[in-house]
């Protein structure tokens, strides 16, 4: 009684204990989910504010909005590129390390541009954007540079296995067109290549073709030793019967039919 009742604590325990297992795993995944939900919805909301900005506002405001919408752009597009082919190219893992470096920097200047966005003397900035311009466009080409080069050594793998692939399947069509390499092989004239099976299978295969193609060869003799099998081989008679005697038919044993009158008998004086 006491082990059964051990038993069922310990179930009890386990369920309780899978329970609240499964309870923390929905809620950090739920909770993940809406983290990402508003960190898209903020991203969406910055990059339309910049782009208003960018376009609407003339001076250091609109210069500083472009810096930030490039810088954006260009590395969430990279981002993007280089997580998509790291999960079919494991060799691209350096790549998003580099990437990783390369981020640091770009947030850094990043806020930057976002803090100067804010500040009140607009001459002190004006001196600062070709810095930042300078440092905004190294940032971007490599970058880019990341990007471009992913993209690059995906297609290059694409376009290797699209050549390997064609050259299969010329191989399959040619060998399902096995047909037309019987008929003229390489090195051959188009009369040797359709004379040569004909070579090849003996004189009673050459004369059974010449009678196909239009060519009246003289018939074999009666005595000859092969003539039987070479006939049976196609499925004719191995010999003609010997001719028979003609007779004149029996009128008497022919087949009557309804419409013939019967034949009346012979008087005789």
């Amino acid at each position: 009684m006491t082990a059964a009742i051990t038993i069922l604590a310990l179930l009890l325990v386990a369920f309780v204990a899978l329970g609240v297992y499964a309870t923390v795993k929905a809620v950090g995944a739920a909770k993940r989910g809406v983290d990402r939900t508003i960190t898209q919805a903020r991203r969406t909301v910055e990059d339309t504010t910049l782009r208003a900005k960018s376009f609407g506002q003339t001076g250091v405001a609109g210069e500083l909005a472009q810096l930030r919408l490039a810088l954006r752009t260009s590395m969430r597009a990279t981002q993007d590129a280089l997580h998509a082919g790291v999960a079919e190219d494991s060799s691209l893992a350096e790549s998003v390390g580099l990437f990783r470096r390369l981020s640091a920097h770009g947030l850094e200047l990043d806020e930057e541009l976002k803090r100067l966005e804010r500040e009140p003397d607009r001459a002190t900035v004006a001196g600062l954007l070709p810095q930042l311009r300078e440092r905004t466009e190294r940032i971007t080409h490599s970058a880019d540079s990341l990007r471009w080069a992913a993209r690059d050594r995906a297609r290059q793998f694409a376009d290797d296995d699209l050549d390997a692939l064609n050259a299969q399947i010329d191989i399959e069509a040619g060998a399902l067109r096995h047909w037309t390499a019987e008929e003229q092989q390489p090195g051959q004239a188009p009369g040797a290549a359709s004379q040569g099976p004909a070579a090849s299978q003996g004189p009673g295969a050459g004369a059974t073709q010449g009678r196909d193609a239009g060519v009246d060869w003289p018939e074999p003799a009666a005595g000859s030793g092969n003539s039987s099998t070479a006939d049976e081989s196609w499925g004719g008679p191995a010999r003609e019967e010997a001719p028979q005697a003609i007779t004149a038919p029996d009128p008497h044993l022919r087949t009557k039919y309804p419409w013939q009158k019967s034949a009346r008998p012979e008087t005789t004086n």
